[in-house]
């Protein structure tokens, strides 16, 4: 070994090897006796700390320090000790600032429903909140918030709601969550119109109820007689959610279970309303008499009933929305385009408002045409143009084409014939140069209320508009995809029926369930119906005086439904609602 930097004596190695051996030694000797030299003369402060010689980090500032260790007890849900931090920095007279108190009271309006520990979290809640006002820090939203559910907690619906009125006096907005400590409290003990008072201010604020509140104020409309409230909130539902949670489904079977539920009377001009509507509801009351039948089924692809038999709808935006869609994107087309092009091509629409389709030239013509000897496609786009007009009955559809596009087409002698065919026919109308065609096809599909054929998932329109949710929902209703499999065209139409909640002019009500599958067909629904109004009078003329609630998938096995002559009912292939008011 190596010992007060003297080399160790070397083994008899004759020659070479001898030379070599002395070598390395003193590279090691040199390398472990500098090392050891450099480690002495270095100040301790300037070594690279190991894992195990790392002091835990510290904070100096007491506040800050205080705050650290009560968000690790909010983290690790541990309310016992973050009472005992407080307790510890009123000892130490330590400053609270407002992000002390709120992780307190978020604490302890979290153990506020705890059975174990809602005594000591309301102690400690309310000591902390009226702490906080002595101080004279301005509570914020999570502030309001925690209280609130403290006070609901405690029974205490009025003081919760006092307290979200209060949030203006410090200029602040509350949110939905401010209100549902008071909203629910209410509910719970059937204090309806506190509740109902609830609603109107968070409409106010221009908030919108969801499923949760909406729910709550229907069970309790149902709870206390109120007919015509449950009405009004099975609508919000309907215009809130797409599908119900299993929770909600419960509270709607036990409503259209119960007497008071036996209230309906005939309405006129239903099926008008449902037209005006866009399909799927006529908002005008309770139809029909009698106890209700409520049952669970699925929904044939095709839209109908397998429990009553009856066709849904495929939903579309109503006359109010349609407008405002038509006049914002007009609005829009006019900014970026040229005004008088524009406006020559409405003047226009409104002499030739009989189409009911409108296809998108571009789109298709150059559809899968990015290869080498690609181009525009005349091809497609005739195959498009004739099966839409044997689609409709013999109606040429609407081709928007920019103009550009149309006269190089027309130069060309293998093409010129068969444009000159679609313009005899009125198909086609030529966008000006310097125009965007979308603004045209886009305008004139909602213009007319009619089918749009196109692969454009129109997202740069989406945010312009009038909302992605209202948006969807219209493009669901009228867009036709395609798609050219070795030169077949195959078009896909919109759905035969809307998964949405639907009210039938008849009085009846489908609701879907939520589904964790992806295949539409295992999807439930409640069927809802009064007996004499259900097309399939057998399975409910036995329960006109008593409610039938049937658990599980009504439909037939397919040879079953073959036997009893289970029509195929689609919708339109049309997107035309030709029915509507103008």
């Amino acid at each position: 070994m190596i010992c007060n930097g003297n080399l160790p004596r070397i083994p008899a190695i004759k020659g070479i090897g001898r030379v070599f051996a002395v070598l390395i030694l003193k590279q090691i000797f040199r390398v472990l006796y500098l090392g050891k030299v450099v480690s002495m003369a270095t100040p301790s402060h300037h070594q690279n700390p190991t894992p195990s010689t790392k002091k835990k980090k510290t904070h100096k500032n007491p506040e800050a320090n205080f705050l650290y260790e009560l968000n690790s007890c909010s983290k690790s849900k541990d309310l016992k000790a973050a009472i005992s931090l407080y307790d510890s920095a009123l000892s130490n007279n330590t400053r609270l600032n407002q992000s002390h108190f709120n992780t307190l009271l978020y604490l302890c309006s979290t153990f506020a429903t705890d059975p174990d520990s809602k005594d000591l979290a309301l102690r400690y809640g309310f000591r902390v909140f009226d702490h906080m006002m002595a101080l004279n820090i301005h509570p914020n939203e999570a502030s309001i918030t925690s209280i609130a559910r403290l006070s609901a907690a405690k029974g205490d619906g009025d003081y919760a709601f006092e307290m979200v009125k209060k949030l203006g006096d410090y200029q602040v907005s509350p949110r939905l969550r401010t209100y549902e400590p008071a909203l629910f409290c209410f509910c719970q003990k059937l204090e309806a119109e506190k509740a109902y008072e609830v609603e109107d201010d968070i409409d106010k604020m221009g908030l919108s109820l969801e499923e949760p509140q909406i729910v709550a104020l229907l069970k309790l409309s149902a709870d206390t007689w109120r007919g015509e409230r449950v009405y009004n909130y099975l609508h919000k539902l309907r215009r809130s959610v797409r599908w119900v949670s299993e929770e909600t489904c419960k509270v709607l079977e036990d409503w259209f279970c119960c007497k008071a539920s036996e209230i309906g009377s005939d309405v006129g001009s239903v099926k008008e309303a449902i037209l005006r509507n866009g399909g799927g509801w006529h908002g005008l009351g309770w139809i029909g008499e009698g106890k209700w039948v409520v049952k669970k089924g699925n929904v044939e692809p095709n839209g109908r009933c397998c429990c009553c038999g009856e066709q849904l709808d495929c939903v579309d935006i109503d006359d109010v929305e349609t407008e405002k869609f038509a006049l914002s994107v007009a609005g829009l087309a006019l900014e970026r385009e040229v005004k008088a092009n524009f406006r020559e091509f409405q003047d226009w629409l409104e002499k030739n408002a009989d189409y009911e389709a409108i296809v998108d030239g571009a789109n298709i013509g150059l559809y899968q045409q990015n290869f080498a000897e690609g181009g525009f496609s005349v091809l497609q786009l005739d195959a498009v143009i004739k099966e839409m007009y044997t689609r409709s009955g013999n109606k040429w559809p609407l081709v928007i084409l920019h103009n550009k596009r149309v006269r190089a087409l027309l130069e060309n002698p293998s093409h010129r014939k068969l444009v000159e065919e679609w313009m005899a026919n009125g198909v086609l109308y030529t966008t000006p140069h310097g125009s965007n065609d979308d603004w045209y096809w886009l305008y004139a599909t909602v213009k007319l209320r009619c089918l749009l054929v196109t692969n454009d998932e129109m997202r740069d329109h989406i945010f312009e508009l009038l909302g992605s949710s209202f948006f969807l929902k219209w493009k669901e209703r009228h867009q036709v995809r395609y798609t050219f499999l070795k030169g077949a065209l195959k078009l896909q139409m919109p759905p035969a029926y809307s998964i949405v909640i639907q009210e039938s002019e008849k009085g009846s009500w489908h609701v879907p369930i939520v589904c964790e599958s992806d295949e539409e067909s295992l999807r439930s629904w409640l069927c809802i119906t009064r007996p004499g109004g259900c097309e399939d009078e057998g399975k409910t003329g036995s329960t006109m005086e008593t409610c039938e609630i049937v658990n599980g998938p009504c439909c037939k096995s397919s040879e079953n439904r073959n036997n009893e002559k289970c029509d195929d009912k689609t919708t339109s292939m049309t997107g035309k609602r030709k029915e509507r008011s103008p």
